[in-house]
């Protein structure tokens, strides 16, 4: 039998659907903008001022931008950063949270208390650039791997996924004669999926949005990733981006956008293959460990 709302619950609903209507638009209002003057000309913006609709669609920015080596560069930079940072980062994790959640293994308590000290305190922007220095990886990628590989809530949240694992399969298939690299790698991360999912999502963000630590540790501008020469880019405007010897490009307010919505692609296209992990990943290893 059907519920009839009542006449307050129907004003209430209407308002709430009023509501999410009117502040998804606010937000893709925004994304809209930099879209469809992306592809306006130039002349647009000299004749026209602030629009939505472009007079008519080029690629002019687009074609700009990829013919541009600094562009070209960053680009290929963001995905070198992106996709071994990633895969560094979740290799090193996961094995990690798996071997804390094994209460064999010995001095598992004092690493976990040092693991989680370093969620609190954490030596500084001066100590760590020394480390990076001292180990001769100023300009080198690894300056930006390593030091991000191993993520300390990362490892808390999927200790405690491994460990929800009941023992007894893991134990019949190493009494079925599976060692421990292949009862890791075929039986106990596929059904970790959710939660590897979910921090792989983390990953790509986190090393593809990369800023404070490339301006830091690079000083080859030809390693600079997307987001420092967006703002060189937006900031700097008409200079010269690096040290490169390039000509010397001139942004338009067409490719600035298109640079921007470049970015920003990658991101947008991968969240929803990996948003149905996200809620189940994030609380799934909270629940016990």
């Amino acid at each position: 039998m059907v519920k009839l709302m009542s006449k307050g619950d129907r004003v209430f609903t209407v308002f709430v659907y009023a509501f999410l209507i009117a502040f998804t638009l606010l937000i893709l209002f925004p994304l809209f903008y930099v879209i469809s003057t992306s592809f306006a000309p130039e002349r647009d913006y000299y004749t026209r001022g602030f629009f939505l609709i472009p007079s008519s669609w080029t690629l002019e920015a687009y074609q700009y931008l990829l013919y541009n080596p600094s562009f070209v560069g960053a680009l290929k930079s963001s995905v070198i950063i992106t996709f071994f940072g990633t895969i560094i980062s979740m290799t090193l994790t996961s094995m990690m949270g798996y071997g804390l959640s094994e209460r064999w293994l010995k001095g598992r308590t004092a690493i976990n208390f040092m693991i989680l000290f370093t969620m609190l305190f954490s030596g500084g922007l001066i100590p760590s650039y020394l480390v990076v220095s001292g180990l001769h990886l100023i300009d080198t990628y690894w300056a930006l791997w390593l030091p991000g590989a191993v993520s300390a809530f990362s490892v808390i949240v999927m200790r405690g996924f491994f460990g929800s694992i009941p023992y007894e399969l893991k134990e019949s298939a190493r009494i079925d004669g599976c060692g421990e690299w292949r009862l890791f790698g075929t039986i106990i991360l596929p059904l970790a999926k959710p939660v590897i999912a979910t921090f792989t999502l983390f990953g790509i963000v986190g090393n593809w949005n990369t800023y404070f630590s490339a301006v830091i540790y690079f000083n080859d501008a030809s390693k600079w990733p997307l987001q420092v020469f967006l703002r060189q880019m937006l900031i700097l405007e008409d200079e010269k981006i690096g040290q490169l010897a390039e000509p010397i490009f001139t942004y338009t307010p067409s490719a600035r956008m298109a640079a921007i919505l470049i970015t920003a692609i990658p991101l947008l296209v991968i969240y929803p293959f990996l948003q149905k992990y996200f809620n189940k990943g994030m609380f799934i290893g909270s629940l016990k460990g």
